[in-house]
Formats: C-alpha cells, sequence, structure tokens
C-alpha cells in the first residue's frame, strides 16, 4: 500500500486511517519524503510546518485507538496555498515585505479545515499576492508545469495544482478571484471548484493585508483536488456562513438537479468568433461533447444566454481590475483615473482607480446579467465553457498581465485575451467546476470549465463527476 499511498484520495486516506490500515504519520512521513524527493523541477512546497503536523497526526493516530469521534478528514495530511494565513507557519502570499510573517490564527478556511481533522504541512507556491495566472515571485522564485517545465502551471493557486498533479497532497485549498483555481486545474490537469461567491467564508486571506476583516469583490475560497468526490467532501467542509453571520446563518445548498448523465439539460459554448479557442481546445472539448453524447447524455451546443461573451467580459473585467485595487496609493489612483491611453493596460488603469458610482453603474450592469443566467438556466442545467483559449504557456513575467501578449494558435494576442472564458462564472457569482477533458497534441492537459446556476454547486459537481469518468489524463512524467 505504501507506494500506492500518493495517489490515494483524500476521501480513502480518511476511510484508511479510520480502519487502521494505515497510520496518519505514515502518510505525512511518505508525502514529505516524495516532495523532497521529486520538487526540484517543479518548485511547488515552498514552506514546510513539519514538526506540528507529527504531532497532530500521532494525535489522529491516538484518537482513532481511543475511539474518539472522528471529521471527515481525520488524519489526512495536505498542502495549503500559501495566500491563506496559517497559524506559526509563515505566509508570504510571494511578498519580500512579509517573508517571516508568522501568523497567530488560521485563515477560517484552513481552521475549518483543521476542525475536519486534515492536517496542513506545508505551503504551496503562488504569485506575489496571488495577482497573476503565472506562479513565481520574488520570495521563493518559480513553479514550473509538471507537463512541461518550460511553462507555467497558472496561478494563482499554481503551486497547489503542481502539488496535486505530482501526488505531493491529497487536497488543496485555492483562491479565484480571475481564475485562480480553474485555471491552474486546466494547466495542471486536476480537479477544482470556484464556489458559488460567499459561501465559503475567506476572512485570513492575503490580500488584503494581514488583519483584513473585509473580503474582495468576486474572490472566492474553495477546493482543489484530483478527484470530484473530494472535491464535494472538502467543499462540505469549507461551506457555511462567515464570521459575521455565524450566529443566525446557515447554508442548505440544493441537491444536484440532475443524478443520472441523461438527465442532465446540458449546453455548451465550447468556442466564440470574439475570443476563438486554440485548435486543439476546440478539438478536445468536441471531443467530450461526443463522448457525452454517446455515454447517453444530452447537450445542446447551439444554446446561448441572451448575451455574448464580449458583454460579459465588459461587466467582469472593470469590476476585476476595481477589485484588485486594495493596497494602491491615493495619488496612483489618481493618476490611473485620468489616464487616456486607449491600450488594454489604459483600460485596466481606469477600471482599477473607477470612482465608487461608477461601480455601482457597473454593478447594476453586473445584477441584470446575473438576471439574464437565471433565465438561461430555468432551461439548463448547466453550461459547458473553456477555461481558458489555450492549454499551458511558457514562463513570461516581464511586464504586468496588461502589458504582455500571448501566442494562440501561433497568433499574438494580448494577454488579458486568456481570461474572458472565466469571466461569466466570476461576474454572475456562479458555481464553476474543472476537470481535464483531455490532452493537446504536445502532450499539455485541457480542462473544460462547468457552470452553473447560483448556489447549484452541487450540480456542477455531479456532472463533472460524469465528465471525469468519460475522459483519462496520463500523470506526468516528473511525477512517476
Amino acid at each position: 500500500m505504501n507506494d500506492e499511498l500518493h495517489w490515494m484520495s483524500a476521501t480513502d486516506l480518511a476511510a484508511s486511517i479510520r480502519r487502521r490500515d494505515v497510520s496518519s504519520v505514515e502518510v505525512l512521513d511518505h508525502l514529505a519524503a516524495r516532495i523532497e524527493a521529486l520538487d526540484g523541477p517543479t518548485n511547488a512546497v515552498v514552506q514546510w510546518d513539519l514538526e506540528r503536523a507529527r504531532r497532530a497526526a500521532r494525535s489522529a493516530d491516538d484518537a482513532v485507538l481511543t475511539g474518539d469521534d472522528l471529521g471527515p478528514l481525520h488524519g489526512v495530511p495536505m498542502t495549503i496555498k500559501d495566500s491563506f494565513e496559517t497559524a506559526g507557519c509563515i505566509t508570504a502570499s510571494g511578498a519580500p515585505v512579509l517573508a517571516a510573517h508568522v501568523p497567530v490564527a488560521d485563515a477560517w478556511p484552513v481552521a475549518r479545515l483543521r476542525d475536519a481533522g486534515a492536517i496542513p504541512f506545508a505551503k504551496t507556491n503562488l504569485p506575489l499576492y496571488a495577482g497573476d495566472i503565472q506562479s513565481f515571485n520574488e520570495v521563493y522564485g518559480t513553479t514550473n508545469n509538471p507537463y512541461d517545465t518550460t511553462r507555467t502551471p497558472g496561478g494563482s493557486s499554481g503551486g497547489a495544482a503542481t502539488a496535486l498533479a505530482m501526488g505531493f497532497t491529497p487536497i488543496e485549498l485555492g483562491s479565484d478571484i480571475g481564475g485562480s483555481i480553474r485555471v491552474p486545474a486546466h494547466y495542471c490537469g486536476v480537479t477544482g471548484h470556484k464556489s458559488s461567491y460567499a459561501i465559503v467564508p475567506d476572512h485570513g486571506q492575503i490580500p488584503g493585508p494581514p488583519g483584513s476583516l473585509s473580503v474582495a469583490d468576486i474572490a472566492v475560497s474553495g477546493p482543489m483536488a484530483r478527484t470530484v468526490d473530494d472535491l464535494e467532501l472538502e467543499l462540505g467542509v469549507l461551506a457555511g456562513p462567515d464570521r459575521w453571520n455565524t450566529p443566525a446563518w446557515r447554508l442548505d445548498l440544493p441537491p444536484s438537479r440532475a443524478s443520472d448523465l441523461a438527465d442532465f439539460r446540458i449546453a455548451a459554448w465550447i468556442d466564440d468568433p470574439w475570443c476563438p479557442v486554440d485548435a486543439d481546445t476546440a478539438r478536445v472539448l468536441g471531443d467530450l461533447v461526443g463522448a457525452v453524447e454517446s455515454a447517453g447524455g444530452r447537450i445542446d451546443v447551439d444554446a446561448r444566454p441572451t448575451f455574448t461573451l464580449e458583454h460579459v467580459w465588459s461587466v467582469f473585467s472593470p469590476l476585476l481590475f476595481a477589485a484588485l485595487a486594495n493596497g494602491h496609493p491615493p495619488e496612483a489612483l489618481d493618476r490611473m483615473a485620468t489616464s487616456t491611453d486607449d491600450s488594454p493596460l489604459g483600460a485596466v488603469r481606469r477600471a482599477t482607480a473607477m470612482r465608487h458610482q461608477d461601480w455601482l453603474s457597473t454593478h447594476e450592469r453586473r445584477q441584470h446579467l446575473r438576471e439574464q443566467v437565471a433565465r438561461f438556466f430555468d432551461r439548463y442545467d448547466a453550461i459547458l465553457m473553456p477555461v481558458h483559449p489555450r492549454p499551458a504557456f511558457p514562463h513570461d513575467h516581464p511586464g504586468t498581465p496588461a502589458s504582455r501578449t500571448v501566442e494562440i494558435d501561433g497568433v499574438a494576442r494580448p494577454y488579458l485575451d486568456l481570461f474572458p472564458w472565466i469571466a461569466l462564472a466570476g461576474a454572475a457569482y456562479l458555481p464553476a467546476t474543472v476537470v481535464p477533458a483531455g490532452m493537446s497534441a504536445d502532450g499539455l492537459p485541457i480542462g473544460v470549465q462547468i457552470v452553473g446556476p447560483y448556489l447549484h454547486d452541487r450540480t456542477t459537481l455531479q456532472l463533472a463527476r460524469h465528465l471525469a469518468a468519460l475522459t483519462t489524463v496520463p500523470h506526468p512524467a516528473l511525477a512517476i
């Protein structure tokens, strides 16, 4: 069994620890040894908390022997994205100014995982303040894609997705404002769930600054794993009222709208002339549609909401950049607000510094978008979409996301052209589950994004379970 521990799901590990087939200490030591042996080329794990983890693992094994009540993740070791504060363990969020920051309390999602019995033992890499879809920073360096180390694993949860793909951890904790769970899952061949907005308490994540009590618009926390069962198990642990609403609110997510694949009403929006996908992505997602239909599923490939992808981006992008404005000095925001630059960078600057009255107007447009989305989901249970228009791209660190370019099917396009497909779930607060859909011609994973109605997280997870069963993505060669 020892040789298989690193590929076991959290669900199976927890069951094995309860049955005493394996000890928590044994699993922890196995994963730590694997990281020490294999993480050199990928640089996913950047901070250890092994001594405390070993004490927790010994206590977990003692609790099994004494018959104590055990949580759903009892004794399961896991890594944690380094934007989430972990009590007693450095949380830098990629920032040199926080390179020695040791929080005194866990972020709320981390605390919930510990309460469920999970044992955080290491932190995983990300971009500076989780602010990019590549994972590099001055504190810990660059994390490489496990399928091709010359490419990015995505971001901001790039270290988390790499750790999952490499068999370093059975589950991870991600965060997503501009695709930061979904993009790394897509690039690294693992699964991730962007939860409906505000169902997972987000306090204790950096950014904002340590000690912040507010959370950003659009931003969510959510589970990452290798199996959909683990996503659902972890979401059940994480979801609930936040610090302000705990005295009175309770969360009761509705069951999946359907159980069997044949009963789902599925739409597919897998390409668009305004943001075309590359040939590999079109092929993989087209093959997935065919596989679903062959398995008895019903997919409407012509279904579209009453709005365009361009309209979604026009609503989402200013809200996104405004949500990322925290921390800019007032004088910088004043300069941004008056920028006359008509480039993508100029548009980003103006959105970052938008006045509150402009934000309110954009927010009202969002609410109208949400109403249109709700009407669409009266007729469909979920919509399949690309995550990005291409698989993982080569490392490209100079400049900013607004100033870089990226190649898509041989054409240089603005870096921001990578983002429109993740915009709908972000703008409308929707759940979105990503599972691997296939491989590119040059051996890179390609994922599919399953977007569902607000608060119907269990619907996207259940459909993801069916889609995951139709595809096979190999482990990266570095992990074998």
